[in-house]
Formats: structure tokens, C-alpha cells, sequence
């Protein structure tokens, strides 16, 4: 985890819905901080510094710095409430992290050598992604930025399922069982794929045809 990400809020005493949109009008976002045996709190922070990090992907499963005045927490990101069309956040919600506690959280994952893998460059085969991201349950030290999946061995035809992504040490995949092992990535032949498609749209009645 080389990025770090602060987050500068102060208390809100004011809530519902008419403080909220109050703070908005100022610029400040409403969030709270909850959890770790602590009893939850409401908080403000600045709109534009929160957009500014929310750019960079890693803030979505980084541990993050609250300072609250003096005083310094380390929480994950739990939830956003995004504006519908305004680039905006409405709402944020922050959980208190222990550091001899796992904690769960969605990491993205970075696809590697897709143009190269022999079932595409060779092959002319079609990339599928099944999942982006992947949610792993660990220490928030071993927490990881990304999962990467190489397919640079991949071939026509074949897929990378979610016990064949490497994992740090200490890092486990919340949803892997033995009965539960998805794909996460195939490649298929492209023209294969088109005419399959198209003989079963031509199976399907056109309106107005007879039974």
C-alpha cells in the first residue's frame, strides 16, 4: 500500500436532511464514522478533497486517515451516496478499523497482458471479464491495492477462475469455496460467439408470425 490518503473532517452536531443541504451549499459533505466498539460519529468534510481522491482507485480499498482535530482514526470506505447527475457526493460512510481485526473489502482487480495471450495475438480470440474487482478479507496491513490477473499463458477457450489469482500472504478471497470457484476472465472465439447468437435470435417468432 505505497498511496496514503488523509481525510480532514470536524464534528457535525446538526443532521436530517435541511443540515445536509445546508453543508452542500458550503461545499462540506456529510459522513460517518462508525464501528470499532466506539459509538457512531457524525462528521463534515470538504466536497472538492474528497472528489480529488476519489480519483485515484486505490482509495477505494486503501486504509484511510480521519483526523478529527487532534485526533487521527484509521477507517476503511464502507459506502458512497453519489449525486444522480451532479458530480457531487451526497453522503459518505466510513468504518473504524482495528489493526488485530480483518476487515472485508471489494479490491479491484488489473488485467495483464490481454493483447499478448496467445488465445487473442495467435488465436484471435475475445477477452471476457466475468468480475472487476474481488472482495478479500484480511488485516489491514496486508490489505492489497489490486489483485492482478496475468493472461499472458491464456489460451482459446480457456479460463482463469478466482483459485487461480495469486493473493498476498494473509489475504483471502471472502467468496472461494471448492463448490463455488468462478471465472474470472475467458477467452471464446469471437465468430462462434456472433453466430451463436444470431441462430438463436433467428429461433425466436417474429411479431405477427403463427404459432
Amino acid at each position: 500500500m505505497n498511496a496514503t490518503f488523509e481525510l480532514n473532517a470536524e464534528p457535525r452536531q446538526d443532521v436530517g436532511k435541511g443540515a445536509s443541504r445546508r453543508l452542500r451549499r458550503q461545499g462540506r459533505l456529510p459522513a460517518v464514522l462508525y464501528g470499532g466498539d466506539q459509538a457512531p460519529e457524525t462528521l463534515t468534510l470538504v466536497q472538492h478533497e474528497i472528489m480529488r481522491q476519489l480519483d485515484n482507485e486505490a482509495f477505494y480499498s486503501h486504509v484511510l486517515q480521519v483526523n478529527i482535530g487532534a485526533r487521527k482514526e484509521q477507517a476503511i470506505l464502507r459506502d458512497l451516496q453519489r449525486h444522480p447527475y451532479k458530480p457531487m457526493i451526497l453522503h459518505m460512510d466510513l468504518q473504524r478499523i482495528k489493526a488485530d481485526e480483518k476487515v472485508r473489502v471489494h479490491v479491484p482487480l488489473h488485467f495483464l497482458n490481454e493483447e499478448d495471450a496467445p488465445g487473442v495475438k495467435q488465436q484471435g480470440g475475445t477477452i471476457t471479464r466475468f468480475r472487476i474487482e474481488v472482495e478479500v478479507s484480511c488485516l489491514p496491513k496486508d490489505l492489497p491495492e489490486f489483485i492482478e490477473v496475468d493472461l499472458i499463458d491464456l489460451q482459446m477457450g480457456e479460463a482463469i477462475h478466482l483459485s487461480e489469482l495469486n493473493f498476498p500472504v494473509g489475504v483471502e478471497v471472502v467468496d472461494l469455496t471448492p463448490e463455488h470457484d468462478e471465472p474470472v476472465v475467458s477467452i471464446h472465439g469471437y465468430k462462434a460467439s456472433t453466430e451463436e447468437a444470431e441462430a438463436g435470435a433467428a429461433e425466436q417468432p417474429t411479431e405477427g408470425s403463427a404459432d
